[in-house]
């Protein structure tokens, strides 16, 4: 073999059989021609018009019959690397929206809060504060809730960055959702006027031996007493009226959780934009609604 030549050698010492000579000389003129035919109606382009100076080479050496044909590999005949993908076709890392949201310092939470979920947020966070620390990090919570201890890793993380993070909640931020979102940056939180925001105490189950049940129920009453103290100072009520207004689940709409202090204002409705409000936003009117209404 030499650099993509297949060599093929045959001795030509013993002559070819009676009827293998008989079937070549009367058939070569038959391939002849459907050779011809396929190259009229299938026209194959090389690079030179000499097809046994270029393609080819048939010898005799030393009693052997030697035949050369190039052999075409993928890394010498089809080069991609100097490939240009045309302009209007979208980068392989646009098709991520992730991607293209870090790309504006934004990060979105819109699942439940758990160790995973965590992780990736924190993960975010550190990078866009380790990228500059100057420019805010927008933090948009459409979530449930869930772990309270990796909440708490969410919240330690926006504490850690030195960027203010601004928290935005669309759609619903219930329990460590809306933990999350009063934890943002003074100033910089909002609320879009549909949204709902839910604030209770901790929820779990405890079972098994008095023991570990006991271990459990003070766990729990380490985070309600935790919890309450930095709602208490993030919206400036006191820690026993935070204690009964998050007894039982505690629904508001978006002017009652500016109102309560959990956010500072409200994305006007039909006027869009990221983080800031143009032009002050406006309760819905108030209706009567069956038993609901007074």
């Amino acid at each position: 073999m030499e650099s993509g030549i297949a060599t093929f050698t045959g001795p030509l010492s013993t002559p070819p059989r009676p009827a293998a000579a008989a079937f070549l000389r009367h058939s070569g003129p038959i391939f002849s021609q459907c050779h011809n035919n396929f190259r009229h109606f299938f026209p194959i382009t090389t690079t030179s018009t000499s097809w046994a100076g270029q393609n080819a080479s048939c010898g005799r050496s030393k009693g052997s019959l030697r035949v050369k044909a190039l052999n075409h590999s993928l890394t010498s005949k089809w080069e991609v690397s100097n490939y240009a993908a045309p302009s209007w076709l979208p980068r392989f890392e646009e098709l991520d929206t992730t991607n293209m949201l870090l790309r504006q310092r934004i990060i979105f939470l819109g699942s439940q809060i758990d160790d995973t979920t965590a992780d990736f947020i924190i993960s975010q966070l550190l990078l866009l504060d380790s990228e500059d620390q100057k420019k805010d990090i927008k933090l948009f919570i459409n979530s449930p809730g869930g772990s309270v201890t990796a909440g708490m890793g969410i919240y330690d993380a926006m504490k850690l960055c030195k960027a203010d993070v601004s928290t935005i909640c669309m759609g619903l931020a219930a329990s460590m959702g809306a933990f999350l979102l009063a934890s943002g940056s003074k100033g910089k939180r909002f609320c879009m006027p549909n949204a709902r925001v839910m604030i209770h105490q901790p929820l779990g189950t405890a079972g098994g031996k008095a023991t570990e049940m006991s271990i459990r129920i003070r766990e729990m009453a380490y985070h309600k007493v935790k919890l309450n103290k930095i709602l208490s100072r993030v919206t400036g009520k006191p820690e026993q009226q935070i204690e009964l207004d998050t007894d039982r689940d505690n629904f508001m709409n978006a002017w009652e959780a500016k109102e309560y202090g959990l956010v500072d204002a409200v994305i006007d409705d039909g006027k869009p934009g990221l983080v800031a409000p143009i032009g002050d936003a406006s309760p819905p009117p108030k209706t009567r609604c069956g038993i609901f209404g007074k």
